[in-house]
C-alpha cells in the first residue's frame, strides 16, 4: 500500500450498508491487488451491523470515513472528495475483484490516454450459481449512449475513470434513491466513449435482498434521469431524438403499471409527461 505521502494512482471507494457479510470479500480482493499503487477508502453509510468492528481489524491498510445514513450516491461521493488518485475505481461491498483489475485497467489507460473511461467485463454469481447475462446485457464499447438508455450497461465495480470527469459530468444524485449509476453513465456517455476490456475481472454477486436493483417501480428514476438530461442541454439534436423515443416507452410502460395497481394519478403523470416530450419533439423543440 501506498504511504500517506505518496499520492497513489488509483482510489479505490467501497460504499457499504449493513454489508459485514460480505465486506471482508471485497475488502481482501482489493489488498490483493497485483497493482499495488492505490488507496482504499471505505464509506461506511450508517451500517448498524458489525461493520465498524469488521473494519477495524484492517488498520490504517484502509481508510474509514463514517458517515449517517444518506444513500449509495452521498457514499460514493464522499470517497470521491476525499481521494487523492487521479484515477478513481468504485466496487460494490457485496462484488470482488480478480487480482489483475487494477493493473490491467491502469496499463489500459496508458495505452489510451485520451480515454476518460474504462470498464471491464464481468462474472455473474446470482443465489451462488453463475448466471450467463442475456444477449440485452451486453457490454458495448465506444459510444454506448443510445443503448444506455434503455437500461444500465456499465457496472459500478467494472469502472474504472478519471478523477477530473466529476468536475466536468458533476457528482452522483444525491436525489436518486436508485438507478443513481445509470444517471451517471448517461451523463458521462453523451460526451465521451466509454472504453471496454474484453475480460471478465469482476464477480458481481446478486440475489440477495437488498440490492437497489431489487427497487419496485426503478424505471420512474430513469425517466426522471432522461428527462434532467434533456433539460440539461448537453445533448446534440439525435441524442435528443432517441432520449424522447425511450422515455416515450419507458412512461407508457410504467402508467400501465400504474393503472394494474390503481395508481391512476401516478399513470396520468407519466402518460402526459411522454405526450409533451412526443409534442416537443414533433414540434422541432427538441
Amino acid at each position: 500500500m501506498p504511504s500517506e505521502m505518496k499520492v497513489p494512482t488509483v482510489s479505490v471507494i467501497i460504499p457499504t450498508f449493513n454489508r459485514a457479510w460480505t465486506l471482508s470479500s471485497a475488502i481482501d480482493s482489493v489488498l490483493a491487488q497485483s497493482f499495488q499503487d492505490f488507496e482504499l477508502i471505505i464509506v461506511d453509510d450508517g451500517s448498524t451491523d458489525n461493520s465498524n468492528a469488521l473494519l477495524t481489524q484492517y488498520g490504517d491498510t484502509i481508510q474509514v470515513l463514517p458517515q449517517a445514513n444518506r444513500g449509495v450516491s452521498a457514499a460514493r461521493n464522499r470517497g470521491i472528495h476525499a481521494a487523492r488518485g487521479r484515477l478513481i475505481a468504485f466496487l460494490d461491498s457485496d462484488d470482488e475483484w480478480m487480482p489483475e483489475k487494477l493493473a490491467v485497467q491502469v496499463e489500459f489507460f496508458k495505452q489510451n490516454p485520451t480515454l476518460q473511461i474504462c470498464q471491464t467485463e464481468e462474472i455473474w454469481i446470482r443465489k451462488g450459481q453463475h448466471v450467463n447475462p442475456k444477449k440485452r446485457h451486453k457490454k458495448p464499447a465506444g459510444d454506448i449512449f443510445k443503448p444506455s438508455l434503455h437500461l444500465c450497461l456499465v457496472s459500478p465495480s467494472a469502472v474504472m475513470l478519471r478523477r477530473a470527469l466529476f468536475e466536468r459530468v458533476g457528482f452522483f444524485d444525491e436525489a436518486l434513491p436508485a438507478c443513481e449509476d445509470y444517471d451517471m453513465w448517461l451523463r458521462i456517455s453523451c460526451h465521451y466513449p466509454v472504453g471496454l476490456i474484453d475480460t471478465p475481472l469482476i464477480i458481481k454477486r446478486g440475489g440477495h435482498a437488498d440490492q437497489l436493483s431489487r427497487m419496485a417501480g426503478l424505471d420512474q428514476y430513469r425517466i426522471q434521469s432522461i428527462v434532467k438530461l434533456m433539460e440539461s442541454g448537453h445533448l446534440s439534436d439525435n441524442q435528443k431524438q432517441a432520449a424522447v423515443a425511450v422515455l416515450v416507452e419507458k412512461c407508457r410502460i410504467y402508467a400501465n403499471g400504474c393503472r394494474k395497481r390503481d395508481k391512476f394519478e401516478e399513470a396520468d403523470y407519466f402518460e402526459d409527461l411522454a405526450r409533451r416530450y412526443a409534442t416537443d419533439s414533433h414540434d422541432g423543440h427538441y
